[in-house]
């Protein structure tokens, strides 16, 4: 949607050798288990098809309001992703996990990069969505967007993913446009002992993960963790992918329990990585455009502190203080850090209302190193994020009718004061039946990309005169991009067996970003001196979408659970009298699918084995040309002992290869998913 980059990545990754082979790692962890001994750990993890239908329905979401709400009482898309859907799924990574939610665009470019959205408007660095770990948001204002290879923990340590589809700007402010995803992770007392991951495959070429966790006292519990990825390259049209990547991470997490109404979490984490990109760089003044693959170095980590404090069961706050930092050197390099603080005080007033309020304050702070084809005007930028949001839970009729109403207000560097109202209501007839509708309102901030950045396009000859180079340059008056959202859904449960849950959506956007030409100007430096036609980011552009997201549960019987789900949306798009802009419209509409579903199965068979399916469509992506797929993925999972399990995972296996996503500005070229196959051995002792 916004003025996006034409930056450049970087590729080609000189291949890491392998972890040990299974073979070896099963000889050096088997151990003889008795029949009855079950670890604290797995006693925890459970098993889905013993939990009734009622139970997934009414599990407790803090995503939509920032307090506990049981699901059937949310209004609002919600859609969540348990640990038992993560252990089941075969995924190794949080991007491939979110395929699963009906409404959600995961498309993925190459090896280490993905374009993720909901409801439309898919890009590469998912502009108009707010990414959070544990309540921390994770979206960084200088490309406004998410790198999806920075975020990741142990997937075993994940409580559940709670996924927004449509606006969330009234908690959680702007960028929260068209959802948001709250991966939550476990209290340590939920993690005691030890925990070893590893497996290997053609792609997934080696990974694992080494944790403990323990207690200190009877107030304080902890866990210790490390993990590390080796991905090989990716097939491409007509040369190397030049995408493979290593990770190493590591993480720690304390809960303490200070006094009775007192309790403190401490989380952090530090990685360091490289990993290839092959893209195409512009002609220059002094080059030709040429293909190259390039290599990046990544590393950053982050420090978050939570402490909450209960007044009385009807009466809490919530302080968080953060520290993140990143370092990436790409084309442009960067290096980033972020301080925040968040406070929420959460109440009942009087027997029918319940009020969350609170206040925020972040500030970002960037420094650049630019190269010959993108920088940054200034090279490093200082931005504050000021906040404060009131929403309250007004109950109308006794245990049926519901109307939330509430409000956000932010301060930004770029565009001064937004507000980001909304009012939701929800009725539930019975313990079987729920309806909602919402309208709220929502905005994508401009982030540095938009105001500030110079990304050289390409060099021509001039005609008897100086050369001439054409630039995308920033406008530090670039406005907010907007959005007013009409929702409406229902959810039940038949029978104990069936649950089924469908939302219905009319989105209207103003003030988009489009590209448009400026004036000409002429330069001396670099030499040679040159002519420079510049175009430059406008809001120019407006739009409605709408669509119905279907998400379903059956349980056919004890051992075997089916899930299928169906999105459809429709995108229009449409520039202003005097904008000159002939692409964005265009390929706003059709970089993503019309109709995409879902159909996955579990079934529980004898000896400890668990089957596990998926079939996922997606359809044609028509601005790129790029045509439909099926994904189809599947494993076992074999509880070899209590306390060991062995799984194998076939995935992509529909076609050996195929393309799901071309960025539209190309700041990296794609590759192709490819047909795999991994092992993977879970420990726990």
């Amino acid at each position: 949607m916004s003025f996006r980059s034409k930056l450049l990545h970087a590729t080609s990754l000189r291949r890491f050798h392998h972890l040990p082979r299974l073979a070896v790692f099963i000889l050096a962890l088997y151990v003889p288990c008795r029949a009855q001994q079950l670890t604290k750990a797995e006693q925890e993890k459970g098993d889905l098809t013993q939990v009734s239908i009622e139970s997934l329905m009414n599990m407790e979401v803090t995503t939509v309001s920032k307090r506990e709400q049981r699901l059937s009482r949310t209004a609002a898309a919600i859609f969540v992703i348990t640990q038992e859907d993560i252990a089941r799924s075969g995924m190794t990574n949080i991007p491939d996990l979110l395929r699963m939610v009906p409404g959600v665009e995961v498309a993925q470019i190459n090896s280490n990069t993905w374009a993720i959205s909901a409801r439309g408007l898919n890009e590469r660095f998912s502009n108009e969505l707010q990414v959070m770990l544990d309540g921390r948001i994770v979206y960084t204002p200088t490309f406004g967007g998410v790198y999806w290879d920075a975020l990741d923990v142990p997937l075993e340590n994940i409580e559940r993913i709670e996924v927004i589809r449509g606006p969330g700007g009234t908690v959680w402010g702007s960028n929260a446009v068209n959802g948001v995803i709250n991966v939550i992770t476990k209290a340590a007392s939920k993690t005691r002992g030890t925990m070893v991951v590893a497996g290997e495959g053609n792609v997934n070429q080696g990974f694992g993960t080494a944790q403990y966790g323990g207690s200190l006292g009877k107030k304080t519990d902890y866990r210790a963790y490390a993990k590390y990825l080796n991905e090989s390259e990716l097939p491409a049209e007509g040369r190397a992918g030049g995408d493979g990547w290593h990770v190493l991470r590591s993480g720690l997490r304390i809960d303490s329990a200070v006094t009775e109404k007192d309790s403190f979490t401490e989380t952090g984490g530090i990685y360091t990585g490289r990993e290839g990109h092959s893209i195409t760089f512009p002609a220059s003044l002094t080059a030709p455009s040429q293909t190259s693959a390039e290599q990046i170095n990544l590393s950053g980590g982050f420090l978050q502190s939570v402490w909450k404090h209960a007044y009385s069961e009807r009466s809490e706050t919530n302080v968080q203080i953060f520290f993140d930092r990143y370092t990436r050197n790409e084309v442009i390099g960067e290096t980033q850090n972020a301080f925040g603080v968040d406070f929420q005080h959460h109440f009942a007033w009087g027997e029918r209302q319940d009020v969350v309020w609170g206040a925020g304050y972040t500030f970002s702070s960037s420094s650049t190193v630019p190269s010959l084809f993108v920088s940054m005007n200034p090279a490093d930028i200082s931005t504050q994020l000021f906040s404060a949001f009131i929403q309250d839970e007004i109950q109308l009729v006794a245990n049926r009718v519901y109307v939330t109403v509430g409000t956000k207000l932010e301060h930004n560097d770029h565009t001064g004061l937004g507000n980001f109202p909304s009012a939701r209501v929800t009725w539930t007839p019975n313990g079987r039946h729920m309806f909602w509708g919402a309208v709220s309102s929502a905005a994508r901030i401009p982030a540095n990309l938009d105001t500030a950045f110079r990304i050289n396009i390409t060099a021509l000859p001039g005609a008897g005169g100086p050369p001439i180079l054409i630039s995308s340059i920033g406008n530090p008056n670039f406005k907010d991009e907007g959005l007013l959202a009409y929702e409406a859904g229902y959810r039940t449960t038949l029978a104990s067996r069936i649950s089924f849950d469908v939302a219905c959506f009319y989105n209207r956007y103003d003030h988009q970003g489009t590209t448009e030409p400026a004036p000409p100007f002429f330069e001396a430096t670099p030499a040679p001196p040159h002519i420079v036609i510049p175009v430059t980011a406008q809001n120019l552009m407006h739009g409605e979408t709408y669509g119905t997201e279907v998400a379903a549960n059956w349980k056919i019987n004890q051992r075997w659970t089916l899930s299928p789900g169906y999105a459809f949306e429709q995108i229009h798009m449409h520039t202003e009298a005097g904008s000159q802009d002939m692409r964005s419209a265009a390929e706003d509409e059709g970089r993503s699918p019309r109709h995409s579903a879902q159909l996955r199965s579990h079934v529980k068979l004898p000896e400890g084995i668990g089957w596990n399916a998926s079939a996922d469509f997606v359809d044609r992506l028509r601005a790129a040309g790029i045509p439909g797929y099926v994904r189809v993925d599947t494993g076992l999972d074999w509880r070899w002992r209590e306390n060991l399990t062995v799984s194998v995972v076939g995935q992509n296996l529909q076609r050996n290869r195929h393309l799901e996503f071309i960025d539209a500005v190309g700041s990296v070229n794609s590759s192709l998913a490819k047909r795999s196959a991994y092992v993977r051995l879970t420990y726990w002792f």
